[in-house]
């Protein structure tokens, strides 16, 4: 009997629970249950996107490499940009497409690719690639300002010596040898010290002194 009793004020202690507290947490659990769900459904798709995306990347290289029309690499560009704007893939097709028409020396083309991808990739070291690039680009077209604006793109500390070093160049290419020295000198600085690089900003930097 008392045994009995036990079980049934449990049963009422959880119905209370259930009609106080219990429906709440449910419904929070239904919404954790969901949003993992939606989660995962993400990570996957976003892995799919990437893998069509590297696929459509292969296929622009191996056109390049057979000498393919340029209409036909520039249609797939297209589709890459179009389909996966956000894509490491698109940005790495992009960067490639600016560097075949900066050594075309169509400077406005390549100009629009590499602001395209500013405007499309967030990844750190992209971002700082497409920024030296177009500072390049733009100082080959003696658009200084331009070019010094672009070199103004926030980077991480690691790659500021990259857009530092380039805007020397513009400030070199103006004749303004105070502010080149500057942004040598700041590049030095900044650069550690077994880069690669650090040799030829220093002859750079000894060339106006």
């Amino acid at each position: 009997m008392a045994a009995h009793l036990e079980e049934q004020q449990e049963l009422d202690n959880f119905k209370y629970f259930w009609k106080t507290t219990g429906k709440w947490l449910f419904a929070l659990l239904i919404l954790a249950a969901l949003g993992y769900l939606g989660y995962t459904v993400y990570q996957n798709r976003a892995a799919s996107q990437n893998q069509e995306a590297a696929a459509v990347l292969a296929n622009i290289v191996e056109k390049a490499q057979n000498k393919a029309p340029q209409s036909e690499i520039n249609a797939e560009l297209t589709k890459l940009q179009q389909s996966y704007p956000h894509s490491i893939s698109a940005a790495q097709a992009t960067l490639m497409a600016a560097a075949t028409e900066f050594d075309a020396q169509r400077y406005d083309v390549a100009e629009g690719h590499l602001k395209w991808v500013l405007s499309n990739q967030k990844d750190s070291l992209i971002q700082a690639l497409a920024a030296q690039r177009l500072g390049v680009v733009l100082l080959q077209q003696k658009k200084y300002d331009a070019a010094l604006a672009a070199l103004d793109t926030p980077v991480e500390a690691d790659f500021a010596p990259l857009l530092m070093e380039t805007k020397g160049d513009v400030y070199a290419a103006q004749g303004k040898s105070q502010e080149a020295l500057k942004n040598y000198g700041q590049a030095l600085e900044k650069m550690p010290q077994d880069s690669v690089g650090r040799e030829l900003v220093q002859m750079k930097l000894d060339s106006l002194k």
